[in-house]
């Protein structure tokens, strides 16, 4: 039977970082998932803070040709309602950045993550479902599909939305669902994007472009599921125009490339994020609909906030209680961002004037002052960070008066 200090379960983009970043820490890891031939067409913006992350681990140099930066992002209120939001922009120079983060397509950074798991020694990979799962103060046993066992100090379940490694540690998990699904394409278009992202508020749901290198954009258009199977059907020509009349243009001419895919929207977030041996990061632990760039970025700070913890016992066993440290340590970012997503999303839905108001006065305000602006901005990059920056400004200014 072999034994491993650290088993991640999944081999998705956060189990394969969390795998790579627990590895090359010294960790002695198992990655367990099956062969999949599932190709991902959607993309992933990352912000600074993830892609210093990937820089650390050695992985950005071989994915940044891939990637566009995001140096403007701005929001426009595309409905037709009475009570209309204004024109929001927020520029990374403002807050000292290039850019916010990059839009990197899902294949690069599979591709370029599969090349390091393949070549990190500290990692065996084992491509095989998970049948049992057995927890206790001394290890975890993981009977695998091909009918043998593996035991480990700790288990990482980056298992998706199903997770069994969640359900074997009895963590309830809170899901609900949206009248929405996303339609998800990239396109080439005439005028250059210029790095500028735009989102479009709309009755149903965001619509946003994200750039990409070259003249091209990504786009996840959020509508009805039944408007979402009519768009998916369209012919190719048909569907540019769709797109170029709902963009108003901005960037000329557009044409559709590949396939469309529909994506249904749901939420989920578990009741805790650790228990015992066991850490569940991704969306194992959390999901809500694409919008304001969070999802990987929250995975990813999963993973940096794992890495931490564990690399902080040293060269001594991990604890029994190691997932209850982790549980505290991610509690309030992930409850934070998954009910401050639900609530933006639910905000565009509703029909009821007070919340038009609320919605349209908070996008005024951020217009109108810049130092809440740029602290958002920062605390959309990393938490913490735009605290930090009022608090540093505020001890430069005590420093310059004595």
């Amino acid at each position: 039977m072999q034994h491993f200090e650290i088993a991640v379960v999944g081999a998705g983009l956060a189990g394969s970082v969390a795998a790579l970043a627990l590895a090359r820490a010294g960790r002695k890891v198992a990655l367990i998932a099956p062969a999949s031939e599932r190709t991902d067409e959607r993309t992933t913006a990352l912000m600074d803070q993830s892609i210093r992350f990937l820089e650390r681990l050695g992985l950005w140099e071989d994915i940044a040709p891939s990637a566009a930066p995001l140096s403007i992002m701005q929001i426009i209120d595309g409905t037709k309602r009475l009570l209309r939001a204004p024109a929001a922009q927020f520029r990374a120079m403002d807050v000292g950045l290039y850019a916010f983060g990059y839009n990197i397509p899902n294949r690069a950074l599979s591709r370029t993550l599969d090349a390091a798991v393949s070549a990190e020694p500290n990692i065996i990979k084992l491509e095989h479902s998970v049948g049992m799962l057995d927890y206790n103060d001394e290890r975890a046993a993981i009977t695998l599909s091909d009918g043998s066992t593996i035991t480990a100090d700790f288990v990482i379940g980056a298992d998706g939305r199903k997770s069994k490694t969640r359900e074997a540690a009895g963590i309830g998990v809170r899901r609900w669902s949206y009248p929405q699904s996303a339609l998800v394409l990239n396109f080439a278009h005439t005028l250059p994007h210029g790095n500028v992202s735009t989102e479009f508020h709309t009755e149903t749901g965001p619509f946003t472009q994200v750039p990409l290198p070259g003249s091209r954009s990504s786009l996840v258009w959020v509508v009805k599921p039944q408007e979402a199977q009519r768009l998916v059907e369209l012919p190719a020509g048909e569907l540019s125009r769709a797109v170029e009349d709902r963009m108003q243009s901005m960037l000329g001419k557009v044409t559709v490339e590949g396939a469309p895919q529909v994506w249904p929207l749901s939420s989920l977030m578990a009741d805790r994020f650790g228990k015992g041996r066991l850490a569940v990061i991704g969306e194992a632990a959390h999901a809500f609909p694409p919008i304001g760039a969070q999802g990987l970025n929250l995975s990813l700070r999963d993973i940096i906030a794992l890495t931490e913890l564990l690399a902080a016992m040293g060269d001594r066993p991990i604890p029994a209680d190691a997932g209850e440290r982790f549980n505290r340590r991610r509690r309030p970012d992930v409850m934070s961002r998954t009910f401050g997503v639900d609530l933006l999303n639910r905000s565009l839905l509703s029909d009821f004037l007070p919340v038009q108001m609320l919605r349209a006065a908070g996008l005024h305000i951020l217009t109108s002052a810049p130092p809440l602006r740029n602290l958002l901005m920062r605390e959309g990059i990393e938490p913490g960070r735009g605290f930090r920056a009022v608090i540093d400004a505020l001890r430069l200014r005590n420093e310059v008066r004595r």
